[in-house]
């Protein structure tokens, strides 16, 4: 990267953190270029250099945190993937302490911004998100289930929305109950109250 990419990437990351920074304190539909402008130090013909309008700054606010994410898990969870063929099946069970807190503390640490895509589905392409994680990782395990290949989607779509919808109202409560409390209500929602998890 030249010296010049440099700077423009640097100066779009300033404006990403003062888009999350802002929207620890005001909705997104409140906010303006200019305050974004004034909390990140730059002129607004840059904002527009980089971004059409609000919008666009936070869908890559939002590329970036998707992007961040895997910091957030231990390194050997973080290629789990690349084994999917032929690990254990009890290795495919991702509803548990090991995939969930880390994924429930990244949301908690950056809540304003995920209360706002809650909010916002269709204006973040989040469909694209959630055909990608189908594609390389529940399409694969399901395969390894033998589950039909014309219902997966909608097994996925269950699984995702039903957690997305707790993790909603988790976010909506200022999140208020435990990392751990969320994770054990997630449980009890896909495997049942008395279900052993560790299969």
């Amino acid at each position: 990267m030249n010296r010049s990419e440099s700077k423009y990437f640097n100066t779009a990351r300033k404006m990403n953190d003062a888009l999350i920074a802002i929207l620890k304190t005001k909705d997104f539909e409140y906010i303006t270029v200019k305050e974004i402008c004034d909390k990140a130090l730059v002129n607004r013909s840059t904002f527009y250099l980089h971004y059409e309008n609000t919008a666009d700054l936070l869908q890559e606010t939002t590329r970036n945190l998707i992007n961040d994410f895997l910091s957030y898990f231990p390194a050997e969870t973080t290629n789990i993937s690349r084994h999917f063929l032929d690990c254990d099946l009890t290795e495919l069970n991702f509803i548990t302490e090991k995939y969930l807190h880390p994924y429930l503390n990244y949301i908690k640490d950056n809540k304003q911004v995920f209360l706002t895509i809650l909010t916002h589905t269709a204006s973040f392409d989040c469909d694209k998100v959630y055909q990608k994680m189908f594609e390389n990782i529940f399409d694969p395990i399901l395969e390894r289930f033998n589950y039909p290949k014309g219902n997966r989607k909608y097994a996925m779509m269950f699984y995702m929305r039903g957690i997305n919808a707790i993790i909603a109202e988790w976010l909506k409560d200022d999140c208020i109950k435990s990392i751990e409390e969320i994770t054990e209500i997630i449980q009890s929602c896909i495997f049942g109250l008395e279900t052993n998890r560790n299969y």
